[in-house]
């Protein structure tokens, strides 16, 4: 078996980086050894489901099951949340709807 996909391995590198860490701290926070936290992001290691898990959770992320024909549609929600707004601001913004637009009253969608 494949290690996991590369998008994954480089996410999860990324957010360790940012948040300063070694392989070597975030394998400690895991009980994991460097060298096996560097096969994991090198993809010649395949982690079992628990400590997948464990790891993506960690680095404040989640893992979910989304049904297939929906993959696309989450992905651009992701990468809209994601991108800086036109300001220039490249703050997170929130998946729900503002504060103001919270006093609205609520309307049906068709």
């Amino acid at each position: 078996m494949e290690g996991l996909p590369e998008d994954m391995r480089r996410t999860l590198k990324e957010v360790r980086e940012k948040r300063g860490w070694t392989q070597r701290d975030l394998g400690g926070r895991l009980g994991l050894t460097q060298a096996h936290l560097s096969g994991i992001e090198s993809g010649k290691i395949v982690p079992r489901y628990d400590t997948l898990l464990e790891l993506v959770r960690i680095l404040d992320r989640d893992l979910l099951m989304v049904p297939r024909a929906l993959v696309p549609v989450v992905q651009s929600l992701i990468r809209d949340h994601l991108q800086p707004e036109q300001n220039g601001e490249s703050e997170e913004r929130s998946l729900y709807a503002d504060d103001e637009d919270s006093t609205r009253e609520p309307r049906d969608e068709v």
